[in-house]
Protein backbone atom coordinates (compact mmCIF):
# COMPACT_ATOMS: atom_id res chain seq x y z
CA UNK A 1 0.00 0.00 0.00
CA UNK A 2 1.21 3.50 -0.85
CA UNK A 3 1.88 6.12 1.78
CA UNK A 4 -1.45 7.56 2.97
CA UNK A 5 -1.51 11.25 3.99
CA UNK A 6 -4.05 12.40 6.56
CA UNK A 7 -5.44 15.54 8.19
CA UNK A 8 -6.52 15.84 11.82
CA UNK A 9 -7.93 18.81 13.70
CA UNK A 10 -10.00 20.01 16.64
CA UNK A 11 -13.59 21.08 16.00
CA UNK A 12 -15.06 24.26 17.44
CA UNK A 13 -17.35 22.16 19.64
CA UNK A 14 -14.31 20.70 21.38
CA UNK A 15 -12.74 24.14 21.80
CA UNK A 16 -15.93 25.39 23.44
CA UNK A 17 -16.01 22.34 25.72
CA UNK A 18 -12.44 22.63 26.97
CA UNK A 19 -12.75 26.40 27.38
CA UNK A 20 -16.02 26.15 29.27
CA UNK A 21 -17.67 28.63 26.89
CA UNK A 22 -20.60 28.59 24.50
CA UNK A 23 -20.08 27.83 20.83
CA UNK A 24 -21.40 31.27 19.98
CA UNK A 25 -18.80 32.95 22.20
CA UNK A 26 -16.06 31.67 19.89
CA UNK A 27 -17.42 34.04 17.24
CA UNK A 28 -17.58 37.23 19.31
CA UNK A 29 -15.80 36.97 22.68
CA UNK A 30 -12.04 37.43 22.55
CA UNK A 31 -11.63 36.32 26.18
CA UNK A 32 -13.52 33.09 25.42
CA UNK A 33 -11.46 32.47 22.28
CA UNK A 34 -8.15 32.92 24.13
CA UNK A 35 -9.30 30.76 27.04
CA UNK A 36 -10.37 27.94 24.72
CA UNK A 37 -7.17 27.96 22.69
CA UNK A 38 -5.06 28.04 25.84
CA UNK A 39 -7.00 25.06 27.20
CA UNK A 40 -6.70 23.04 23.99
CA UNK A 41 -2.90 22.97 24.33
CA UNK A 42 -3.16 20.29 27.01
CA UNK A 43 -5.32 18.14 24.73
CA UNK A 44 -2.93 18.68 21.82
CA UNK A 45 0.00 17.59 23.98
CA UNK A 46 -1.82 14.39 24.94
CA UNK A 47 -2.60 13.71 21.29
CA UNK A 48 0.95 14.44 20.17
CA UNK A 49 -0.13 17.10 17.67
CA UNK A 50 0.67 20.82 17.40
CA UNK A 51 -1.72 23.12 19.24
CA UNK A 52 -3.85 25.12 16.79
CA UNK A 53 -3.46 28.86 16.46
CA UNK A 54 -6.29 30.98 17.87
CA UNK A 55 -8.91 32.09 15.36
CA UNK A 56 -12.51 33.19 15.12
CA UNK A 57 -14.90 30.23 15.02
CA UNK A 58 -15.61 28.79 11.60
CA UNK A 59 -18.19 30.89 9.76
CA UNK A 60 -19.51 30.34 6.24
CA UNK A 61 -21.73 33.38 5.73
CA UNK A 62 -19.81 36.69 5.64
CA UNK A 63 -20.49 37.10 1.92
CA UNK A 64 -24.26 36.47 2.02
CA UNK A 65 -24.56 38.80 5.01
CA UNK A 66 -23.21 41.65 2.85
CA UNK A 67 -26.05 40.97 0.40
CA UNK A 68 -28.74 41.48 3.02
CA UNK A 69 -29.13 38.04 4.60
CA UNK A 70 -29.60 38.48 8.35
CA UNK A 71 -27.59 36.11 10.54
CA UNK A 72 -29.33 34.48 13.50
CA UNK A 73 -26.76 33.88 16.25
CA UNK A 74 -27.51 31.01 18.63
CA UNK A 75 -25.44 30.56 21.79
CA UNK A 76 -24.84 26.81 21.58
CA UNK A 77 -25.39 26.15 17.89
CA UNK A 78 -24.14 27.24 14.49
CA UNK A 79 -25.24 30.65 13.20
CA UNK A 80 -27.98 30.53 10.58
CA UNK A 81 -28.54 32.93 7.64
CA UNK A 82 -32.13 33.98 6.94
CA UNK A 83 -33.26 34.33 3.30
CA UNK A 84 -33.69 37.82 1.90
CA UNK A 85 -35.40 36.99 -1.43
CA UNK A 86 -39.15 36.54 -0.90
CA UNK A 87 -40.37 36.44 -4.50
CA UNK A 88 -38.66 35.85 -7.86
CA UNK A 89 -39.22 39.53 -8.65
CA UNK A 90 -36.92 40.44 -5.74
CA UNK A 91 -34.05 39.07 -7.85
CA UNK A 92 -34.49 42.01 -10.22
CA UNK A 93 -33.70 44.41 -7.38
CA UNK A 94 -30.56 42.72 -6.08
CA UNK A 95 -27.53 44.99 -5.86
CA UNK A 96 -24.04 44.67 -4.48
CA UNK A 97 -23.03 46.90 -1.55
CA UNK A 98 -20.88 49.92 -2.28
CA UNK A 99 -18.35 48.78 0.33
CA UNK A 100 -18.16 45.09 1.22
CA UNK A 101 -15.95 45.74 4.23
CA UNK A 102 -18.66 47.89 5.82
CA UNK A 103 -21.60 45.62 5.07
CA UNK A 104 -23.33 42.78 6.88
CA UNK A 105 -21.37 41.15 9.69
CA UNK A 106 -18.01 41.96 8.11
CA UNK A 107 -17.21 45.09 10.19
CA UNK A 108 -17.97 43.30 13.45
CA UNK A 109 -15.94 40.23 12.44
CA UNK A 110 -13.00 42.42 11.42
CA UNK A 111 -13.19 44.33 14.71
CA UNK A 112 -13.24 41.11 16.73
CA UNK A 113 -10.27 39.81 14.74
CA UNK A 114 -8.37 43.05 15.34
CA UNK A 115 -8.90 42.70 19.10
CA UNK A 116 -7.87 39.03 18.98
CA UNK A 117 -4.67 39.88 17.09
CA UNK A 118 -3.96 42.51 19.73
CA UNK A 119 -4.02 39.76 22.35
CA UNK A 120 -2.58 36.96 20.25
CA UNK A 121 -0.49 38.15 17.28
CA UNK A 122 -0.15 34.52 16.16
CA UNK A 123 -3.92 34.24 15.53
CA UNK A 124 -5.24 33.26 12.12
CA UNK A 125 -5.98 36.26 9.95
CA UNK A 126 -9.45 35.51 8.64
CA UNK A 127 -13.13 36.10 9.38
CA UNK A 128 -14.57 32.91 7.88
CA UNK A 129 -14.97 31.11 4.58
CA UNK A 130 -14.67 33.66 1.81
CA UNK A 131 -17.84 32.51 0.06
CA UNK A 132 -20.18 29.63 -0.63
CA UNK A 133 -20.55 28.31 -4.16
CA UNK A 134 -23.12 29.83 -6.55
CA UNK A 135 -25.95 27.34 -5.93
CA UNK A 136 -25.51 27.35 -2.16
CA UNK A 137 -25.36 31.16 -2.14
CA UNK A 138 -28.60 31.30 -4.16
CA UNK A 139 -30.28 28.92 -1.69
CA UNK A 140 -29.06 30.93 1.30
CA UNK A 141 -30.47 34.11 -0.26
CA UNK A 142 -33.79 32.63 -1.46
CA UNK A 143 -34.37 29.54 0.64
CA UNK A 144 -35.66 26.20 -0.72
CA UNK A 145 -37.76 28.01 -3.33
CA UNK A 146 -34.60 28.33 -5.42
CA UNK A 147 -34.67 24.60 -6.16
CA UNK A 148 -37.81 25.00 -8.30
CA UNK A 149 -36.79 28.31 -9.87
CA UNK A 150 -34.92 26.69 -12.80
CA UNK A 151 -38.23 25.03 -13.75
CA UNK A 152 -40.56 27.94 -12.98
CA UNK A 153 -38.43 30.89 -14.09
CA UNK A 154 -35.13 29.78 -15.66
CA UNK A 155 -34.22 33.31 -16.76
CA UNK A 156 -34.31 34.59 -13.20
CA UNK A 157 -32.52 31.46 -11.96
CA UNK A 158 -29.63 32.28 -14.28
CA UNK A 159 -29.86 35.94 -13.26
CA UNK A 160 -29.52 35.04 -9.58
CA UNK A 161 -26.64 32.63 -10.15
CA UNK A 162 -24.79 35.23 -12.20
CA UNK A 163 -25.27 37.75 -9.39
CA UNK A 164 -24.00 35.23 -6.84
CA UNK A 165 -20.81 34.70 -8.86
CA UNK A 166 -20.12 38.40 -9.50
CA UNK A 167 -20.70 39.38 -5.91
CA UNK A 168 -18.58 36.50 -4.58
CA UNK A 169 -15.68 37.48 -6.82
CA UNK A 170 -15.93 41.13 -5.79
CA UNK A 171 -16.25 40.26 -2.10
CA UNK A 172 -13.26 37.91 -2.32
CA UNK A 173 -11.20 40.65 -3.97
CA UNK A 174 -12.12 43.14 -1.22
CA UNK A 175 -11.19 40.69 1.53
CA UNK A 176 -7.88 39.75 -0.12
CA UNK A 177 -6.94 43.41 -0.49
CA UNK A 178 -7.85 44.09 3.14
CA UNK A 179 -5.47 41.38 4.30
CA UNK A 180 -2.70 42.53 1.98
CA UNK A 181 -3.19 39.99 -0.79
CA UNK A 182 -2.99 40.71 -4.50
CA UNK A 183 -4.95 39.53 -7.49
CA UNK A 184 -2.31 37.10 -8.72
CA UNK A 185 -3.26 33.61 -9.97
CA UNK A 186 -3.57 31.09 -7.13
CA UNK A 187 -5.27 27.82 -6.10
CA UNK A 188 -9.03 28.29 -5.68
CA UNK A 189 -11.57 26.22 -3.77
CA UNK A 190 -15.35 26.28 -4.15
CA UNK A 191 -17.68 24.84 -1.46
CA UNK A 192 -21.10 24.20 -3.03
CA UNK A 193 -22.97 21.56 -1.07
CA UNK A 194 -26.41 22.13 -2.60
CA UNK A 195 -25.32 21.83 -6.24
CA UNK A 196 -25.90 18.06 -6.36
CA UNK A 197 -29.64 18.48 -5.79
CA UNK A 198 -29.97 19.33 -9.47
CA UNK A 199 -30.25 16.47 -11.95
CA UNK A 200 -27.34 16.02 -14.38
CA UNK A 201 -29.31 17.78 -17.14
CA UNK A 202 -29.92 20.84 -14.97
CA UNK A 203 -26.44 20.55 -13.49
CA UNK A 204 -24.93 21.11 -16.95
CA UNK A 205 -26.83 24.40 -17.35
CA UNK A 206 -27.18 25.73 -13.82
CA UNK A 207 -23.98 24.60 -12.11
CA UNK A 208 -21.09 23.93 -14.48
CA UNK A 209 -20.95 27.38 -16.18
CA UNK A 210 -21.03 29.19 -12.85
CA UNK A 211 -18.33 27.05 -11.25
CA UNK A 212 -16.18 27.78 -14.30
CA UNK A 213 -16.82 31.51 -13.89
CA UNK A 214 -15.76 31.30 -10.24
CA UNK A 215 -12.50 29.54 -11.10
CA UNK A 216 -11.73 31.65 -14.16
CA UNK A 217 -12.63 34.88 -12.35
CA UNK A 218 -9.87 34.16 -9.83
CA UNK A 219 -7.40 32.78 -12.38
CA UNK A 220 -7.21 29.47 -10.54
CA UNK A 221 -3.92 27.62 -10.84
CA UNK A 222 -5.51 24.64 -9.08
CA UNK A 223 -9.22 23.88 -8.85
CA UNK A 224 -10.48 22.41 -5.59
CA UNK A 225 -14.13 21.46 -5.07
CA UNK A 226 -16.10 20.61 -1.93
CA UNK A 227 -19.64 19.35 -2.58
CA UNK A 228 -21.62 16.97 -0.40
CA UNK A 229 -24.63 15.97 -2.51
CA UNK A 230 -23.19 14.84 -5.82
CA UNK A 231 -24.30 11.46 -7.16
CA UNK A 232 -22.32 9.13 -9.36
CA UNK A 233 -23.97 10.69 -12.44
CA UNK A 234 -22.44 14.06 -11.60
CA UNK A 235 -18.86 12.81 -11.33
CA UNK A 236 -18.25 12.84 -15.09
CA UNK A 237 -18.56 16.64 -15.05
CA UNK A 238 -15.48 16.98 -12.83
CA UNK A 239 -12.98 16.21 -15.58
CA UNK A 240 -14.50 18.79 -17.93
CA UNK A 241 -14.34 21.31 -15.10
CA UNK A 242 -10.63 20.48 -14.70
CA UNK A 243 -11.05 19.81 -10.99
CA UNK A 244 -7.71 18.98 -9.38
CA UNK A 245 -9.13 17.64 -6.11
CA UNK A 246 -12.69 16.69 -5.11
CA UNK A 247 -13.71 16.67 -1.45
CA UNK A 248 -17.06 14.84 -1.04
CA UNK A 249 -16.92 15.43 2.72
CA UNK A 250 -20.07 13.87 4.22
CA UNK A 251 -21.63 12.99 0.86
CA UNK A 252 -24.08 10.16 1.52
CA UNK A 253 -24.34 9.17 -2.13
CA UNK A 254 -20.72 8.55 -3.13
CA UNK A 255 -18.66 6.03 -1.19
CA UNK A 256 -14.90 5.62 -1.35
CA UNK A 257 -15.47 2.46 -3.40
CA UNK A 258 -17.59 4.33 -5.93
CA UNK A 259 -15.12 7.21 -6.14
CA UNK A 260 -12.21 4.84 -6.74
CA UNK A 261 -13.98 3.35 -9.75
CA UNK A 262 -16.01 6.28 -11.10
CA UNK A 263 -14.40 9.58 -10.07
CA UNK A 264 -12.21 10.94 -12.90
CA UNK A 265 -10.17 13.20 -10.57
CA UNK A 266 -8.28 12.75 -7.28
CA UNK A 267 -10.49 12.77 -4.18
CA UNK A 268 -10.34 12.83 -0.40
CA UNK A 269 -12.04 10.62 2.19
CA UNK A 270 -13.29 11.42 5.67
CA UNK A 271 -14.03 9.72 8.97
CA UNK A 272 -17.41 11.21 9.89
CA UNK A 273 -18.89 12.05 13.27
CA UNK A 274 -21.41 9.20 13.14
CA UNK A 275 -18.57 6.78 12.38
CA UNK A 276 -16.81 7.92 15.54
CA UNK A 277 -19.98 7.88 17.62
CA UNK A 278 -21.03 4.32 16.77
CA UNK A 279 -17.73 2.44 16.39
CA UNK A 280 -15.09 1.17 18.77
CA UNK A 281 -11.48 2.31 18.46
CA UNK A 282 -10.61 -0.99 16.77
CA UNK A 283 -13.51 -0.66 14.32
CA UNK A 284 -12.42 2.86 13.48
CA UNK A 285 -8.90 1.66 12.74
CA UNK A 286 -10.33 -1.01 10.45
CA UNK A 287 -12.47 1.62 8.69
CA UNK A 288 -9.44 3.85 8.22
CA UNK A 289 -7.46 1.01 6.62
CA UNK A 290 -10.47 0.20 4.43
CA UNK A 291 -10.68 3.80 3.17
CA UNK A 292 -6.93 3.91 2.57
CA UNK A 293 -7.33 0.96 0.22
CA UNK A 294 -9.14 3.19 -2.28
CA UNK A 295 -6.22 5.63 -2.64
CA UNK A 296 -7.71 8.93 -1.49
CA UNK A 297 -5.36 11.92 -1.59
CA UNK A 298 -5.92 12.27 2.16
CA UNK A 299 -8.13 10.93 4.93
CA UNK A 300 -9.51 13.66 7.18
CA UNK A 301 -10.94 13.41 10.69
CA UNK A 302 -11.71 15.78 13.56
CA UNK A 303 -12.23 15.52 17.29
CA UNK A 304 -15.57 16.99 18.35
CA UNK A 305 -15.67 16.18 22.11
CA UNK A 306 -13.30 15.24 24.92
CA UNK A 307 -15.09 11.91 25.21
CA UNK A 308 -13.81 10.95 21.76
CA UNK A 309 -10.14 11.17 22.76
CA UNK A 310 -9.47 7.38 22.97
CA UNK A 311 -10.97 6.92 19.53
CA UNK A 312 -8.95 9.82 18.10
CA UNK A 313 -5.77 8.34 19.56
CA UNK A 314 -6.60 5.05 17.84
CA UNK A 315 -7.16 6.82 14.53
CA UNK A 316 -3.96 8.81 14.86
CA UNK A 317 -2.05 5.61 15.55
CA UNK A 318 -3.11 3.97 12.30
CA UNK A 319 -2.90 7.25 10.37
CA UNK A 320 0.72 7.72 11.41
CA UNK A 321 1.55 4.11 10.58
CA UNK A 322 0.19 4.47 7.01
CA UNK A 323 1.73 7.90 6.45
CA UNK A 324 5.31 6.69 6.91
Amino acid sequence: MRQQPYSFGFADTLLAEVGGVSLGALHHDVDAICRSYDAIRTVADRMGVPAPRPRLAGFAYPHVSTLGARIAWVADSEPKPLPVIRTPEDIDRLAEPEDYLNSGVVPERLHTLERLLGRRPDAGRGIGHTYEGPVTTAVLLMGPAFFTLPYDDPIRAHQLLGFCVRSALNYARAIREHFGGGDEPRPVGIPDDFAGIFSPALFADFVVPYWNQMYEGQRATKRYLHSELLRSEHLAFLSGLKIDLFDPSADQYVTAELLRHSCPVPFTSRILTYHVRHRTPEELQALYRHLAGFDPVSIDFHQWTLEEEPKMLALLEVARQLDR
